[in-house]
């Protein structure tokens, strides 16, 4: 038997819509693949990509991870240092007049701390002048537990450096950074003792080298330096990423009493050079010309008539020095010394302080509008009975 299925009436409209339905989506899919047949093309964005970067943990090269292996060259070498001044204490002299001795001057100890960086196995300490200054003792803490009297070599004010020695057996011994310059950016680390809290390492760049007129030191050359230097941190070490000595943390400029990001170090240019004349001769020898100079500012300029001049002013000069002898004048305007443009008072100074007694220097000066040359045996400069500012 056979049977007959009736046969469904198929709907025309849903042949339709189904065909519409294949055709978008075949669209949109050629669209994705194709978006330039709409006539425009999505926006390439370039990057450029930066080479890989070795930068295992310790290892010298492109970017660093890790600064350890720096510390531990140069850490062993960076001291503690403890002074003991004796401080007379000031007395009302009404009350000692009235009521006698017992009111009388009394003395104290004081415990000062700094730091210190072991420079030559001989037991050479470089540091700070200020941190040992009227010292009647100072001991010397090593980081390997060791402890040491020291005996001061010598100091020199006006660079705030002094040398340190001690007898001690197969000392830690800091490199130093000699070869190359020191170049804005460049990382650097701090250690010493900051606060007394111990050895401790800080880390910055170099934010600006050659900073002066900063009012701390008669002469100034300073690495300025955004790692952290704190009270007791004087004196210490500031090293390259390679643990080389580069420079001598000696001050910051607060307004809090602790670091704001902007700390000095006398470089080693400047402290080497201090550190050998103290070691051979005890003392250090600048040359000197017996005059003080002035910058020009817009006001001076305007009194004395002068329009784009460069230069700096005699401002007084010493009886009978150098200066004098040959024949300089208040007045007298330096242009250049040795050949070299006097742009700045301190450069000045600077540049007659390297100049080693005996030695003559070659002026270009303008005098009543008229340049002139002199030529001027330089002297020895006098040790200073205060800090002297623009003198040399």
């Amino acid at each position: 038997m056979v049977f007959f299925h009736p046969m469904k009436k198929t709907n025309p409209y849903l042949f339709l819509f189904k065909a519409i339905i294949a055709g978008l989506a075949a669209a949109f899919v050629v669209l994705l693949l194709r978006p330039d047949l709409l006539g425009h093309q999505r926006p390439i964005v370039e990057l450029k990509q930066s080479p890989p970067l070795h930068t295992e943990p310790g290892q010298f090269g492109n970017g660093p991870v890790s600064y350890a292996r720096a510390v531990e060259a140069a850490a062993p070498a960076v001291v503690n240092i403890y002074t003991t001044k004796v401080i007379t204490e000031r007395v009302n002299p009404l009350l000692r007049y009235f009521f006698g001795n017992q009111y009388a001057p009394r003395q104290r100890l004081e415990n000062n701390l700094g730091s210190g960086v072991i420079v030559s196995d001989q037991g050479y300490i470089l540091t700070n002048n200020h941190v040992i200054a009227g010292a009647a003792g100072i001991e010397v803490l090593l980081r390997d537990g060791r402890s040491a009297e020291a005996k001061l070599v010598g100091t020199d004010p006006e660079s705030d450096i002094a040398v340190l020695k001690v007898n001690l057996d197969t000392v830690p011994v800091i490199t130093f950074n000699l070869t190359s310059s020191m170049r804005v950016g460049d990382v650097v680390l701090a250690i010493g003792n900051p606060f007394g809290v111990g050895q401790t390492v800080t880390m910055g760049i170099i934010s600006a080298t050659g900073r002066d007129h900063m009012g701390i030191n008669t002469f100034e050359n300073f690495i300025q330096t955004d790692a952290a230097i704190n009270p007791g941190n004087s004196g210490g070490a500031l090293i390259d990423a390679y643990g080389n000595l580069v420079g001598i943390n000696t001050a910051i400029f607060t307004k809090s009493g602790g670091s704001q990001g902007i700390g000095f170090a006398i470089p080693m240019s400047i402290a080497r050079d201090v550190m050998e004349q103290l070691i051979e001769t005890g003392r250090v020898s600048r040359g000197w010309l017996g005059v003080e100079t002035q910058d020009i500012t817009p006001q001076l300029a305007e009194s004395f008539g002068l329009q784009n001049i460069v230069g700096v002013i005699i401002a007084g000069i010493q009886r009978n020095g150098p200066a004098a002898l040959a024949g300089l004048r208040p007045g007298d305007i330096i242009l250049s010394v040795n050949g070299e443009p006097a742009s700045d008072s301190k450069i000045v100074m600077n540049q007659i302080a390297r100049t080693s007694s005996g030695e003559k220097l070659y002026l270009k000066i303008l005098r009543n509008g008229r340049e002139m040359e002199a030529e001027a045996m330089v002297g020895e400069r006098p040790p200073p009975t205060r800090r002297p500012r623009n003198r040399s």
